[in-house]
Parts: C-alpha cells; sequence; structure tokens
C-alpha cells in the first residue's frame, strides 16, 4: 500500500480518553482488511500488530509501521511528523502511568478498527532503539 493513502492525526489522552492515533485509509477498497486478516481469515487483534516508528535522516519526519507480529509482514507505513509521536508517547505516558493508547483505522469504505496497544517502540535514523521516546510496558524484555 502506498503511504500517500493514509493520513494521520494524533488526539492526545485528555478526558480520561487514551491518546489515539487516527489513520485514514483512502486507498483500494479492501486492502487494507486484507492487511489486517489472516491467512484463514481471521481479524488480527491488538496482541497481533506491532507499531514501531523510525526517524528519518534530516527531516522531522519519520515511518511509522504496523507488521503481523507473527509473520513479521509489514501491514502499512506512513509517514508522519516526529512531533505527532513524541506527543503521543508524552501524553500515554502520563495518563495514569499505564503507557496506553489506542490505533484507530478507517478504511476507505468508512469501517473503522480500534487497537488498544501499550508498546509503541520508537528508533532513530540508524535503527537504534530509543527506550526513553518509546512505550515500552515493564512487562516487555528487549
Amino acid at each position: 500500500m502506498r503511504r500517500d493513502y493514509f493520513s494521520i492525526d494524533f488526539r492526545g489522552g485528555s478526558d480520561g480518553d487514551s491518546p489515539t492515533m487516527v489513520i485514514d485509509y483512502d486507498g483500494p477498497s479492501g486492502e487494507l482488511r486484507d492487511g489486517l486478516t489472516t491467512a484463514s481469515g481471521t481479524p488480527l487483534d491488538a496482541s497481533d500488530i506491532d507499531v514501531a516508528f523510525r526517524h528519518q535522516r534530516d527531516t522531522e519526519q519519520g515511518v511509522l509501521s504496523l507488521t503481523d507480529r507473527l509473520t513479521g509482514a509489514f501491514i502499512f507505513e506512513v509517514s508522519v511528523p516526529i512531533d505527532g509521536v513524541d506527543g503521543l508517547v508524552e501524553s500515554a505516558s502520563r495518563a495514569d502511568g499505564d503507557g496506553e493508547y489506542a490505533v484507530r483505522l478507517t478504511d476507505g469504505d468508512g469501517e473503522s478498527m480500534t487497537y488498544e496497544k501499550r508498546t509503541l517502540l520508537v528508533y532513530d535514523h540508524e535503527g537504534e532503539l530509543l527506550r526513553n521516546r518509546s512505550l515500552i510496558p515493564g512487562s516487555v524484555e528487549l
């Protein structure tokens, strides 16, 4: 899927709501849903999806990716401003200290899926993990 099929907005964790990445997809119908479904036709749930962000060299942008945890296959990648991810991490870290955030995806048919997540790995442009800018639950060992 092309990155320009996606638009993203970050909503802060005010009023007790989890901070949220709101991602809209306007590409070919069904393509996003196919990426979010197993080979047997079962929808992936939040525990089946990994979220990561990689800074790009000499720019204020980075690449946010969602992958299938079992296969490692990319579901999609989207260009995102660094300050949006930093704000989400900061907001999730403050929200009762649990680090929870949501990823809400809306496909071209207007159907939405929401995934509650607690892990967001952030890497610099060389692929080094930035632990202090990531959301890593205490139960996760890297």
